[in-house]
């Protein structure tokens, strides 16, 4: 209370306007500062000590009592509930201050002048610091205890047999919380459970059951065409899949994460999400069984997995791992996969990151869009990644867990470099497949026989060939979207000037100027 307290009014020009700058002894502190108050070191009589810390405790209850009452006012409780940071970025940004007039040229040049900051710090780094296996192991000391370190030798796909010492009256499916939760899942763990015990091997009194893991992912990402190629790979003879498209198990469900705003359920153990592959590893174990009884050759089948939040979600992380990396997460999703199966091969399926944001705003069920909302929600979400830059480093802001969820619309999805760099620390490039939606679109049979020979499978039969290249697009952009048009100009353009470096960037890695996305227009 003895610390003089006001509101900072800039008489810069308006780009270094913030809407709530709060000063402290002359100390400027903007929305991603933490608030620290220094002691008066002056000897006081206790007396009135005694009365400051009551009057302290009174302004404390005061201020909690206004914080929670605006939370209730806004609906913000959830959010409230589970959010790392101090602060509840969305309810600065939106709306109020931030809200932007189409129609004025002096707006319009203050979001480039953001954008144009945006870039002044983007840089990236040539590597990071890879953690130890037996980190990793601490941190998930279960999953590694359940999967083992080596597969079963002549097969392509890695698998291994489990000692099964369940009741053989029980059902095994009984604790998955995928079949749980999920009542279109119902049906197919049904069908296991009739075929469970049928499957088991039986090896000197005891009882076995074959596990698997995907030979390869289908890591990414959103609105880039993943449905479309996983449904094509799906037609393949050799070619199997998890019992529904995306567990999200590595990124979400192992952490009891379904939506940041619900909070956290009981974390899915890993057996849950090898019960997915089941219907495929029975598929394997006959075809070896019937193998050895006589036939030379092994098993083709291969299994993958595609959740398309695997390449860039580690938004977990800032609830279960020290925070002793400077904002930058201590381990990430590939980690993990490398450590259990350091041969796997992943296959990553890109589109012009100026589409892909529209696009993902368009398919989420919200109310009243339109391409003015699309822009609005572009500036708010340009002014928050920038006002992180202004205190963390660029990739400590992609991975922020509180930007992401407080931005209106998901930039940092497509800043597809930031996340690729990362894998290739990991990952070796042969073992990943980069593919542009664009090119899918107008050369399926080009792209799907870059996929074969990416996966090592074998030929096809014209007629089944003919049956996946040719079969209609997927998940493509529903009538009601459609009617609303693409997105303004302005907005469009501003995109294009932020996301350009990054496209750069990733263009000189991947050596293929494609995926510069360069545009015809001046726009």
């Amino acid at each position: 209370m003895d610390y003089k307290y006001s509101l900072l009014d800039s008489t810069v020009d308006d780009y270094h306007k913030r809407p709530l700058l709060l000063q402290v002894d002359n100390t400027p502190l903007n929305l991603f500062a933490v608030l620290e108050v220094k002691r008066d070191l002056t000897k006081r009589s206790s007396t009135v000590g005694c009365k400051i810390r009551l009057y302290g405790f009174l302004f404390g209850l005061a201020i909690m009592f206004l914080i929670m009452a605006s939370y209730v006012l806004t609906g913000d409780k959830k959010g409230l509930l589970f959010t790392p940071s101090p602060y509840h970025l969305n309810s600065l940004v939106s709306p109020g201050p931030f809200a932007f007039n189409l129609s004025s040229v002096r707006d319009y040049a203050h979001i480039k002048l953001v954008v144009k900051s945006i870039k002044s710090k983007v840089g990236f780094r040539s590597s990071r610091q890879l953690p130890e296996l037996k980190a990793l192991m601490r941190s998930d000391p279960h999953m590694f205890s359940v999967i083992p370190r080596k597969f079963l030798p002549g097969l392509k796909n890695p698998c291994w047999y489990e000692e099964f010492t369940g009741n053989i009256t029980t059902d095994p499916y009984k604790t998955n919380l995928y079949g749980r939760y999920s009542r279109r899942f119902r049906t197919v763990f049904q069908h296991l459970r009739s075929t469970f015990y049928h499957h088991l091997l039986h090896r000197n009194r005891r009882l076995y059951r074959m596990r698997c893991l995907p030979y390869f992912y289908i890591i990414g990402q959103p609105k880039c065409g993943t449905t479309d190629l996983y449904d094509r790979l799906r037609l393949h003879p050799d070619v199997k899949f998890t019992t529904f498209k995306e567990p999200h198990w590595w990124t979400r469900k192992r952490f009891g994460i379904i939506r940041l705003s619900e909070g956290l359920h009981d974390r899915y153990p890993v057996e849950d999400y090898l019960d997915l592959f089941d219907q495929a590893a029975y598929q394997i174990q006959g075809e070896l069984t019937t193998n050895i009884s006589g036939s030379p050759s092994l098993p083709k089948i291969i299994i993958g997995e595609a959740s398309a939040s695997t390449m860039w979600d580690n938004n977990a992380w800032v609830y279960f791992y020290d925070n002793t990396t400077e904002g930058e997460p201590l381990f990430l999703i590939q980690d993990f996969i490398h450590a259990v199966q350091p041969e796997a091969r992943f296959i990553v399926m890109l589109r012009d990151p100026v589409e892909r944001l529209y696009s993902d705003y368009l398919y989420f069920g919200i109310a009243n869009k339109s391409a003015e909302d699309f822009h609005e929600k572009v500036s708010e979400s340009l002014q928050l990644f920038e006002g992180c830059l202004m205190e963390y480093t660029m990739r400590s802001c992609v991975y922020n867990t509180t930007v992401n969820n407080a931005m209106p619309v998901r930039l940092q999805v497509g800043l597809y470099i930031v996340y690729l760099i990362d894998w290739l620390t990991v990952f070796s490039k042969e073992q990943i497949l980069v593919l542009r939606l664009e090119d899918h679109a107008s050369n399926r049979k080009y792209t799907m026989h870059k996929v074969f020979d990416f996966l090592n499978l074998g030929p096809l039969s014209k007629e089944i060939e003919s049956q996946i290249t040719r079969s209609p697009a997927s998940n493509t952009r529903r009538p009601a979207d459609k009617n609303l048009g693409p997105m303004l100009p302005i907005t469009k353009e501003i995109l294009q000037d932020f996301y350009k470096p990054f496209n750069e960037k990733l263009a000189k890695v991947l050596r293929n100027d494609s995926f510069l996305w360069e545009y015809n227009s001046n726009l």
